[in-house]
C-alpha cells in the first residue's frame, strides 16, 4: 500500500524495535563545501536555512511544523549529517551550497580558468531543463551541439583572454579552414618532398583511376581521372590529417557501376550511352558527398564505428571476389553481354562454360600484366625491410608504358586486342560541369540513395582508419588537430563538387597516403600537386592512352582485388581462435550472398544484420544483483559472477544499473528485474518456478553511480518500478545518485519517485550505507545515532 505524500513507506524491515509514526524527516540545509562537525542536539534545534525547488534561501524554526514535511513551507526537506570534507564519497550527497557557498564556487569557477582547469561559466539563476534541454530532447545532442556555440565560446573567449590571446576569430577561422594554418608554415625545403611524392603516387593512381572508370563504374575513363583532379585539392583545404591523400577506391568504383546497370536494367541508360552513365556516376557521388557533409555539420563524426568489422571483411572480401570474377572475362578476352549483368556465380559458370573461346593474344598481355605485378609486389615485401627506397619503384607504371608502346608498335588492335582507345575530356574545352540534382535525375536519385549511403560509410571508414594511422604527420606543422567531424566536412565538400564534374567516389585510402608519406611527402602540398598533375594529363596527355590494352587495366584492378581479399584468411583464424560464431556466420552470410545473388542483397542483409546487432545491445538492460565481498564489509560485486565470493543480505535485493536509462533500454528492465527478484540472476530461464523467497525483496537497494543521464521514457518505466514496489510494501533505497543540480535527480523528483521513497532521506552515497540505514526502524533515529556517534563519513 502506497504511503500519503512526504511519509516514509512503512516497509518492513529486519530490526526489531518498534517504529515510532510521529517522528518524520528533520529538515536541515545541505552543503558539500562546509567542513566537518559533530552536530549536538541544541545545534539540530536551532533555526536553519532550506532551499525550496525554486532556488530561494528560506529560513524555518525548529519544531512540529518543520518536523513535518506537510506542514512546512518547504518542498523538501531532508536531514544533513556531518561530512568531512576529505571524504571519498562527500561528491555522492544530495546536496545543496548556501548564498554564501554559491559566491565561493562562483569565484572557483573563475579562478581555475586562469589557473588552466576548464569548464563551462557558471550561469547562475537558470533552472534546470527549460527551452534548451526541451530543443535538445527533439533536435538530439548532436545537432543541438552543433546550434548551441554559446556556452563552449564564452569558455573559449575567457581562457584565451586569461592567456593574453586576441585574435580570436582568426584561431576559428584557422581551426575551420586549416589551409590558412599550414600554408603559413609552408617551407620551400619541403617543396622536393612533396612533389616527388605527387610524381609518384600519379605513375601508380593516375592509370588505375583509368581502369575504375572504364573496367567498374562503366564510365567513360577520364571521369576516374577527374576524382584526382577535385578531390585531392578540396581535402588539402578542408582536411585535418596532413599526409593523407583521396583518390577513387576499388569499392566505391564498383557501387557506383552497380548502380549504373541498375539503371540500364530500367531502361533508364544503355551501355553505349557514356554520357548519361557518367552523369549517374555524378548523381551517385554527390549524394555520398552530401550525406557525409550533412553527418560532418551535425557531428556525427562517430559514424566510423557503426559497421562492425565482421560485416566490413565480409562485405570487403566478397567485393574482392566480385571484381576478380569480373576482370576475369576481359582478361581472357571473351564476350558476355547477356551475363554482364548477372551474379559473379553465373559469371563463374559462363567462364568454365567458354574457356575454349578464350582469345590467346588477349589472356597472354592481361595474365602476363599481372604476374609481373604480382612478382614486383612479392620482391617489394622481400626487399623492403633491407631496402626502403625499393617501395617507390613505379612497376606498375612502367607496365603501363611498355604495354601501350608494345601495342602501339605491333599493332595488337589488328590482332584482336581490345585497346582503351580515344580518351576525351567531354564536349568542347576543358572539363564538363553537370548539375547532378537536375530534374530529369529524380529517377536516378531513387536508384543511387542507397547505394550512396553505403559509399559514404565504407569511405569514410576507410578514411578514418588512415587519418588514425598516419596521425598529425611528422612535418612539423603545428596545430593541425584530427577532427572526425572536420573530416566528414572535408570529404564530403570534396565528393559534392567532384559529383558536379561526373568524378567518382574519391576517399582517403590508407595504401596511396602510405605511399605518399613514405616518399617525402610531409604536407597537403602534396596533394595540391597531385591536383595539377591530373589536370596536366587532362589537358594533354589524353590521346597518349589510345595504345592502352584494357587488359591490362584489368590486370591492375585483379591485383587489388587480390589484396582485397588476402587479409580474409587472418580474420577467419582468429574469429576461430576466440570462437567467433556469430562473427564468422555474419561474414559468410554476406560473403554468400554477394556471391550468390547480388551487391545489394549483400549490402542489404550486412546492414540489417549490423543494425539489429547495435539495438540488441543498446536495448538490452545490463543490470546486476550485488552481494558483499566476504571479509569485506564495504566491497560489493556482482553475485553471478562471483558468486562462491560474495554473501547475500538477508532481506535486501541489492541492483546495480551501470548505464544511462532511455527508451531504449528500459523497455526490458521490468522483466529483468523480476527475473532478478525470483531467481537471484538474469540467466536462469523463466520456466523455473520462483526459487528465491519473497522476503529477500523486503529491502530493494538501487545502485545508481552509472546513470548519468535518463530520459523522459527511462523516468517513467523506473517511476512504474518504484511504485509497484512501495505498493507492495517495500522499502526503496537509492545509493550513489547524483547531486541535486544534476538532470538526473531533478527527473526523480519532477517524477515524484524521490516522494515515493520517502523523501531524500532515502537517497545516500553508497551501498553500505544504503544497508545502515534499512537496518534500522526510523530514518530519524538513524541520523541521531550518526550524529551522537561523531561519524565523518556519509
Amino acid at each position: 500500500m502506497s504511503s500519503p505524500a512526504g511519509t516514509p513507506p512503512q516497509s518492513p524491515s529486519r530490526s526489531t524495535h518498534s517504529r515510532n509514526p510521529s517522528v518524520q524527516h528533520v529538515p536541515t540545509t545541505p552543503s558539500r563545501l562546509r567542513e566537518a562537525t559533530n552536530m549536538s542536539p541544541e545545534e539540530r534545534h536551532a533555526p536553519i536555512h532550506q532551499y525550496s525547488r525554486s532556488g530561494s534561501l528560506e529560513s524555518s524554526e525548529q519544531g512540529p511544523a518543520a518536523l513535518n514535511p506537510s506542514t512546512s513551507d518547504t518542498t523538501t526537506a531532508e536531514f544533513f549529517p556531518p561530512i568531512h570534507g576529505d571524504s571519498p564519497e562527500a561528491g555522492g550527497l544530495v546536496a545543496e551550497p548556501s548564498e554564501i557557498e554559491q559566491d565561493s564556487v562562483r569565484s572557483y569557477t573563475n579562478s581555475s580558468l586562469l589557473n588552466g582547469f576548464g569548464g563551462n561559466p557558471s550561469e547562475p539563476g537558470r533552472p534546470p531543463g527549460g527551452y534548451r534541454a526541451a530543443a535538445r530532447a527533439i533536435l538530439g545532442d548532436s545537432i543541438m551541439d552543433t546550434l548551441s556555440w554559446n556556452k563552449s565560446r564564452s569558455t573559449t573567449k575567457q581562457l584565451a583572454s586569461a592567456k593574453g590571446i586576441k585574435a580570436q576569430r582568426w584561431l576559428y577561422l584557422t581551426y575551420y579552414f586549416p589551409f590558412l594554418r599550414w600554408i603559413t608554415q609552408y617551407r620551400m625545403s619541403w617543396f622536393q618532398g612533396d612533389l616527388i611524392a605527387a610524381l609518384t603516387m600519379a605513375s601508380f593512381y593516375i592509370p588505375m583511376s583509368l581502369s575504375y572508370a572504364a573496367n567498374l563504374g562503366h564510365i567513360p575513363p577520364v571521369n576516374g581521372l577527374y576524382a584526382f583532379v577535385f578531390n585531392p585539392i578540396i581535402y588539402a583545404l578542408l582536411g585535418t590529417c596532413p599526409q593523407m591523400v583521396v583518390g577513387p577506391e576499388a569499392a566505391g568504383s564498383l557501387l557506383v557501376g552497380q548502380v549504373v546497370r541498375e539503371c540500364i536494367d530500367r531502361g533508364s541508360s544503355d551501355d553505349d550511352a557514356n554520357v548519361l552513365n557518367a552523369q549517374i556516376a555524378g548523381v551517385v557521388t554527390s549524394i555520398a558527398g552530401a550525406v557525409i557533409l550533412v553527418a560532418g555539420l551535425t557531428r556525427l563524426g562517430f559514424l566510423d564505428s557503426v559497421l562492425s568489422r565482421p560485416f566490413l571483411r565480409g562485405f570487403i572480401s566478397a567485393i574482392g571476389f566480385v571484381i576478380f570474377v569480373d576482370q576475369a572475362i576481359p582478361e581472357l578476352g571473351l564476350k558476355a553481354h547477356k551475363i554482364s549483368h548477372g551474379s559473379s556465380w553465373d559469371k563463374l559458370v559462363f567462364i568454365f562454360s567458354n574457356l575454349h573461346k578464350t582469345h590467346k593474344l588477349t589472356a597472354a598481355v592481361s595474365f602476363g600484366a599481372f604476374a609481373i605485378i604480382m612478382v614486383f609486389r612479392q620482391l617489394k615485401k622481400k626487399l623492403q625491410p633491407r631496402y626502403p627506397s625499393v617501395a617507390y619503384f613505379p612497376d606498375r607504371f612502367l607496365v603501363v608504358v611498355v604495354s601501350a608502346i608494345l601495342a602501339w608498335k605491333y599493332e595488337w588492335n589488328k590482332q584482336g586486342l581490345q585497346l582503351l582507345g580515344n580518351v576525351k575530356a567531354g564536349e568542347g574545352s576543358g572539363i564538363p560541369f553537370h548539375w547532378p540534382l537536375a530534374t530529369r535525375h529524380v529517377k536516378h536519385i531513387d536508384t543511387a540513395l542507397g547505394t550512396s549511403v553505403l559509399i559514404a560509410l565504407l569511405g569514410f571508414f576507410e578514411s578514418s582508419v588512415a587519418a588514425k594511422s598516419l596521425g598529425e604527420g611528422t612535418s612539423g606543422l603545428k596545430g593541425m588537430n584530427l577532427s572526425a567531424n572536420r573530416e566528414l566536412i572535408a570529404l564530403g565538400t570534396a565528393n559534392v563538387i567532384g559529383g558536379c564534374f561526373m568524378a567518382l567516389p574519391a576517399f582517403g585510402g590508407y595504401g596511396r597516403s602510405k605511399v605518399n608519406a613514405s616518399t617525402g611527402g610531409t604536407t597537403p602540398m602534396s596533394s595540391i600537386l597531385l591536383s595539377l598533375i591530373s589536370l596536366f594529363c587532362v589537358a594533354f596527355l589524353l590521346p597518349y592512352f589510345y595504345w592502352l590494352p584494357k587488359g591490362v587495366l584489368s590486370a591492375m584492378i585483379s591485383v587489388v582485388a587480390y589484396s582485397l581479399i588476402e587479409e580474409a584468411p587472418h580474420d577467419i583464424k582468429f574469429f576461430l581462435r576466440i570462437r567467433g560464431w556469430s562473427e564468422l556466420a555474419l561474414m559468410f552470410i554476406i560473403f554468400l550472398s554477394t556471391i550468390f545473388y547480388s551487391i545489394s542483397v549483400g549490402i542489404a542483409l550486412g546492414i540489417s544484420l549490423s543494425l539489429l546487432a547495435v539495438v540488441k545491445h543498446a536495448a538490452k538492460p545490463r543490470i546486476q544483483i550485488l552481494g558483499r565481498v566476504q571479509g569485506q564489509p564495504n566491497r560489493f560485486e556482482n553475485a553471478e559472477n562471483a558468486a562462491d565470493q560474495v554473501e547475500h543480505i538477508e532481506g535486501c535485493l541489492i541492483v546495480k544499473i551501470p548505464e544511462p536509462l532511455t527508451f531504449a533500454n528500459t523497455g526490458d528492465l521490468r522483466t529483468r528485474l523480476r527475473r532478478l527478484e525470483q531467481y537471484g540472476t538474469n540467466q536462469a530461464h523463466p520456466s523455473l518456478p520462483r526459487v528465491r523467497h519473497e522476503d529477500n525483496n523486503r529491502i530493494v537497494i538501487f545502485d545508481v553511480h552509472g546513470v548519468t543521464s535518463i530520459d523522459g521514457s527511462g523516468t517513467q518505466v523506473l517511476a512504474e518500478i518504484v511504485k509497484a514496489y512501495v505498493d507492495n510494501g517495500a522499502r526503496v533505497i537509492f545509493c550513489r545518485l547524483p547531486h541535486r543540480r544534476h538532470q538526473v535527480y531533478s527527473r526523480f523528483e519532477d517524477s515524484g519517485i524521490v516522494e515515493m521513497c520517502g523523501g531524500s532521506q532515502h537517497f545516500v552515497s553508497s551501498v553500505d550505507e544504503a544497508l545502515k540505514l534499512s537496518e534500522v526502524e526510523d530514518i530519524s533515529q538513524y541520523f541521531e545515532e550518526r550524529s551522537r556517534s561523531g561519524a565523518t563519513q556519509w
